[in-house]
């Protein structure tokens, strides 16, 4: 068996179940065409729901444009995050939409070659009745000998299987009728010119417009469902090019191919648009739902980062430090030690303060502008208010340059702290 045969064999084997169950090659077709869009329905919902939620963010996109507008590279990366956050993968489309294109080529082969492909007789069946019927494959007949010489077979079928018994094994008799048209037949467009107008040869013909009206349809459906940004002028050409070049290549194809090929495109068409319709009305609904989940549940977090704005702002107000979560444990640890050496210098002061009282060492009065022992460290005029309160700055800073005039610049009385420090000694011997 050949790579080709292997991989036509499942299509064939299906082709082959349809035809015995209805007894139509027509019905067979449509059969096959529905079947193989339910196999392919759950690859394409996926496909599809991730469309939809992609439609549905291109307001933030737009919004991702603007902000970041000169900068692809985080506008790139801010997308990535927004798309893993919705969970929506841009390129899902992609790949399933290539799935059918293998399919229509494997149906091509097995409806091109009955005998080899279908049937899975040897080619000295082939052989045989073309011999027998003195049919010569030359040209574009070439390719669709197995077809010609299975409607002989079928027309003269008592006689091919008495005159050729044994060397027909394998082959079976298939009609390609359907509706009155011959499914084997390739249309011809000439029949406008050169007759017979008959239904056979109007029907064929009749079938790549109707292929190509409902691929046109089809697509448009599907184009309504996900619009395309008024924004992305580039992009909305693209897609009615294509809108229009498919179904003209439909057209073309048809002509080219047996009529078989242009029913099951037919039929694929109708299965699409109800498969379309379906998704687009039970996605739309889950999706009004997720996004109403998402929306309540961003409302909530907003509402609590500005409780706990409108928290932090208080708590300031108030003089009161909430510990942040998001502060790391170093610095937490360095303002835990900044307070404690806070306190124990509060409590000092508060104890040489008593220890002053009690031993009778009168408090010293520092100037303002006093630091360590220097007590003019800022200036023999220095007053702290100057800029809060302008007013009285000039009349305070005559005070202070006088009040300093010829007063020593060191603060000798700080001396007074040894003496504090002393008799705290000799207090803790007496006792």
């Amino acid at each position: 068996m050949s790579f080709g045969e292997i991989i036509t064999w499942p299509f064939a084997k299906l082709m082959l179940w349809l035809y015995s169950l209805t007894g139509s090659y027509g019905w067979a077709i449509i059969l096959f065409a529905l079947i193989v869009n339910l196999i392919l329905t759950p690859f394409n919902a996926k496909s599809k729901k991730s469309m939809m939620r992609s439609t549905r963010l291109q307001p933030r996109i737009q919004e991702l444009q603007k902000k970041h507008e000169g900068n692809p590279q985080q506008l790139n990366a801010e997308m990535q995050k927004l798309y893993r956050e919705e969970g929506v993968n841009p390129m899902s489309g992609c790949l399933w939409s290539l799935i059918p294109f293998p399919i229509l080529i494997a149906l091509y082969s097995v409806i091109r070659q009955p005998i080899t492909r279908m049937m899975f007789a040897s080619a000295d069946v082939v052989t045989a009745l073309s011999e027998y019927f003195a049919v010569e494959a030359t040209g574009r007949s070439a390719g669709y000998v197995e077809i010609a010489l299975t409607k002989l077979a079928h027309e003269n079928w008592a006689a091919v299987q008495s005159e050729l018994a044994g060397k027909v094994d394998g082959l079976l008799d298939i009609d390609f009728g359907f509706l009155g048209l011959n499914l084997g037949d390739t249309p011809n467009w000439r029949v406008l010119f050169e007759g017979p107008y008959t239904w056979a040869a109007i029907g064929l013909f009749l079938i790549p417009f109707v292929s190509a009206g409902l691929s046109y349809l089809s697509m448009k459906l599907s184009t309504a469902s996900n619009p395309t940004p008024a924004a992305d002028q580039q992009q909305q050409a693209t897609m009615q090019s294509m809108n229009l070049m498919m179904p003209l290549m439909s057209i073309w194809i048809c002509f080219v191919m047996p009529g078989a090929m242009g029913i099951y495109w037919i039929a694929n068409s109708v299965f699409g648009m109800v498969r379309e319709f379906i998704m687009n009305k039970q996605f739309k609904k889950q999706l009004d739902e997720e996004d109403a989940v998402r929306n309540a549940e961003r409302a909530k977090r907003e509402q609590e980062l500005e409780a706990r704005r409108l928290e932090t702002e208080r708590l300031h107000a108030e003089g009161k430090n909430e510990k942040n979560v998001n502060t790391s444990k170093k610095k937490i640890q360095a303002n835990e030690k900044q307070q404690l050496t806070e306190r124990k210098a509060a409590l000092e002061r508060a104890d040489r303060a008593a220890r002053r009282e009690r031993l009778g060492i009168p408090e010293n009065e520092k100037p303002a502008s006093q630091v360590g022992n220097r007590r003019y460290a800022r200036g023999r005029a220095y007053v702290p208010d100057r800029f809060t309160n302008p007013d009285a700055a000039q009349e305070a800073t005559e005070a202070a340059a006088l009040a300093s005039e010829d007063a020593p610049a060191i603060d000798e009385s700080m001396e007074d702290d040894t003496l504090i420090a002393t008799a705290a000694e000799e207090e803790t011997s007496a006792e």
